[in-house]
């Protein structure tokens, strides 16, 4: 896990030391261990590096020949990409690989890696500079036309604090921020910078996009035909095979621990992988809050992790914890999520960044498993109740903003088309929706930003090639029988993990933002709605009564959460302005 940064410009063109210097400044975080960079020509690379494989000779970039790479991720294959392929590589880095493959096979050289990625590199000879992203987006990438070619780097919040970009917010995808909580398909929030989208190969040359290739993260097809013991001795083998991938590092490791079925099944084979090799027993991070009635995983964690001999870590994130640190966590989300579960994601990177650089989570397993409840409604058609995910907004039921938000469902619109195609039954294109989009520009982006704000390294191994191609195919009877999802990963926890109870009815994980909210509403209120921000799309007068009964209703405490994230967003994103003191001291300066 690490940063990084580059430009790709016309040939006749050479990129400036102070702007590499700004890019590499502004990364500095992802990459605590070190930094480097290469210039040729008219192109530079830059890399900050958060050292876990090859602490000795792993240092970025990579070269071999007339070609250069740096990197951010994990490819977990490389000890067998370097075997299969009889590569011959000078260090023990498992970003090297690629760079021979590259030179092998081109564009399509990123087809044979799993991992998660971000790669970025350039090649003398074909003067051409490459960017690739991994198939579910697990790292982020982005780019931007500038002033005489192409620059890249791993946020967006760099681009800008080089002067590569001006800050200015784009309408739709304000829309779509208040109304899903996250942000569409390729373009981002800020215009003129892109994404480059999960699993896409993107070539450039004299300072232009020539060539795009894309890798998809699900296979092809609608579900097949397997029965119950085949299918469960397949997803032990996936799921065995990819942790054991996703365990390996050269510095220390643990997990993040609800008291969910994803999180159980990452840690009943991390037990049982370290239990074969006799390494020391599994530390797992768990959060919860100190609010009456709130949503608390700790003690169902705790049975878990003493079920198989971990060790547990718990951490309690007070209201008064948020109030403090809530600047530094929305100025860590650059690429915004409003996602609320990014509060108890900072905490927790926080904490285990005092023991270990690198957490394993389950992210992944409701998309790929089914585990949402949308998903039992989207399997039926209309005239039988079903539900099209998705189809209301945060702010449908609550008026406080200027302007309806308008064209907010389009980017979701157009991907649900691309979903419902290659003979997917209604599950399949509801659960490849949420790959498309959801996952990586929600879920992901929180994970890869709230730990890399502490440098530390978040896998996912339910996200994996060989996880995918056990689960997403599987009959939709497998997958959901009458109010559970998940059904098989509930069978394959009940026969190894017994004591996670996967079929007892489970507490859904929530944050008490709304109650939180309403306690501080009368102060906070009046400072949300007089930001620039929050001020030009919403009426103050309705912004203030919204936030003294934020925790009256749900939706009222959604929309008030969404709209002090905003107000905390733009105030750094937008206006550039340092987020110092708490919350209601940043809101207060002027």
């Amino acid at each position: 896990m690490c940063g990084l940064a580059g430009l790709a410009l016309r040939q006749d063109l050479a990129p400036e030391s102070a702007t590499l210097e700004a890019l590499t400044r502004a990364l500095a975080h992802r990459g605590p261990d070190g930094a480097g960079h290469h210039v040729a020509g008219n192109v530079a690379l830059a890399h900050t590096r958060l050292a876990i494989i090859d602490l000795v000779t792993g240092d970025q970039p990579l070269f071999a020949g007339p070609a250069a790479l740096v990197a951010n991720g994990e490819v977990y294959n490389y000890r067998e990409l370097r075997r299969d392929n009889q590569l011959r590589c000078g260090t023990q880095s498992d970003c090297e690989p690629p760079l021979h493959l590259w030179r092998r096979d081109g564009i399509g050289f990123a087809d044979a890696l799993r991992g998660m990625y971000a790669i970025a590199l350039a090649d003398r000879a074909a003067r051409k500079v490459v960017l690739a992203r991994d198939p579910f987006g697990i790292k982020p990438l982005y780019l931007a036309e500038v002033a005489g070619g192409i620059a890249f780097a791993s946020e967006p919040q760099a681009l800008l604090a080089a002067g590569l970009v001006r800050p200015r917010v784009r309408a739709q995808a304000r829309a779509e921020l208040l109304q899903l909580q996250f942000t569409t398909g390729a373009e981002t929030i800020f215009e003129g910078i892109r994404r480059v989208l999960p699993g896409e190969t993107v070539v450039i040359a004299d300072g232009a996009v020539t060539e795009r290739h894309r890798r998809t993260a699900l296979p092809e097809g609608g579900p097949e035909s397997i029965g119950t013991e085949d299918a469960l001795a397949r997803l032990d083998a996936a799921l065995e095979e990819s942790v054991a991938l996703h365990q390996r590092s050269d510095v220390p490791y643990g997990m993040f621990l609800s008291g969910g079925i994803d999180s159980a099944t990452v840690l009943a084979m991390m037990a049982r992988l370290n239990a074969q090799g006799g390494t020391s027993p599994v530390l797992a991070f768990t959060a919860g809050f100190d609010v009456p009635g709130a949503a608390d995983e700790r003690a169902q964690a705790a049975r878990l992790a003493a079920s198989v001999g971990a060790r547990h870590v718990t951490v309690s994130v007070t209201e008064q914890m948020v109030w403090r640190h809530l600047p530094e966590i929305v100025g860590a989300m650059d690429d915004p999520a409003s996602d609320y579960a990014i509060i108890p994601t900072w905490f927790l990177a926080r904490r285990a960044r005092e023991e270990v650089k690198v957490v394993l989570s389950g992210e992944g397993g409701d998309e790929l498993f089914a585990g949402y409840g949308r998903y039992r409604s989207a399997m039926k058609p209309w005239w039988l109740g079903g539900k099209t995910p998705r189809a209301h907004g945060s702010f449908d039921r609550v008026d406080v903003l200027r302007e309806a938000p308008t064209g907010w469902r389009d980017g979701i619109g157009a991907a649900e088309a691309a979903a419902a195609t290659g003979g997917r039954t209604r599950l399949q294109a509801a659960q490849a929706l949420d790959v498309a989009d959801w996952l990586p520009n929600d879920l992901l982006i929180k994970l890869d930003r709230c730990l890399m704000a502490h440098g530390v390294e978040g896998r996912t191994p339910l996200l994996d090639p060989g996880v995918a191609a056990a689960a997403f195919r599987l009959p939709d009877a497998l997958k959901v029988q009458g109010h559970s999802g998940k059904w098989l990963l509930r069978q394959w926890l009940a026969r190894h993990m017994p004591a996670a109870e996967p079929f007892a009815p489970k507490q859904g994980f929530t944050v008490p933002v709304g109650t939180w909210i309403e306690r501080v509403g009368q102060r906070l209120g009046p400072l949300v709605a007089a930001q620039p921000g929050v001020a030009e799309i919403a009426r103050p007068d309705r912004v203030a009564s919204l936030f003294r009964h934020a925790g009256s209703e749900k939706h009222r405490g959604f929309a008030a959460w969404h709209l002090l994230f905003y107000a905390l967003w733009h105030r750094r994103h937008i206006e550039g302005r340092r987020a110092e003191g708490d919350v209601f001291e940043v809101l207060s300066a002027r």
